[in-house]
């Protein structure tokens, strides 16, 4: 399989959007500087790994579309989101995103906890995960 650099993904995109997403694997890359970038050709998307030991575990992605560019989170069902910024509820079962239009001001500090988060969630076991999501409910565990 040829491997698809980022840039290359991006260039489908307008100009605004490519900026948006650019900015957004900056902040990833910085946050959580061992992540493995890796396009993700079926999904149109910039995935990131997370190593941990021998394998690698998918944890967030930058998806630009035409009009806006995600940020998303493979594990958002089972982040602390106490900002209520995640979209996805009702949506998916699983995955959770924010979403950036062109001209939005990317808000770096927020973008950073959360990729944080969606990194430690994503290396928890299913089991952690779920007793996570249920403590954050405030449901008994």
């Amino acid at each position: 399989m040829d491997v698809i650099p980022p840039e290359a993904l991006l260039e489908g995109f307008p100009p605004p959007m490519q900026s948006i997403a650019n900015r957004l694997r900056e902040l990833v890359r910085e946050t959580i500087p061992e992540a493995v970038e890796r396009v993700r050709p079926g999904w149109r998307l910039i995935g990131y790994d997370l190593p941990i030991g021998r394998k690698a575990v998918y944890f967030a992605y930058v998806a630009p579309e035409i009009e806006h560019v995600h940020l998303g989170f493979e594990h958002g069902w089972a982040m602390r989101d106490p900002h209520g910024l995640l979209a996805g509820v009702g949506i998916t079962k699983q995955v959770r995103w924010l979403t950036f239009l062109g001209g939005d001001p990317i808000p770096a500090d927020l973008c950073r906890e959360l990729i944080l988060e969606g990194a430690r969630v994503a290396a928890m076991t299913r089991g952690e995960r779920m007793l996570r999501a249920m403590e954050r409910d405030g449901e008994p565990p």
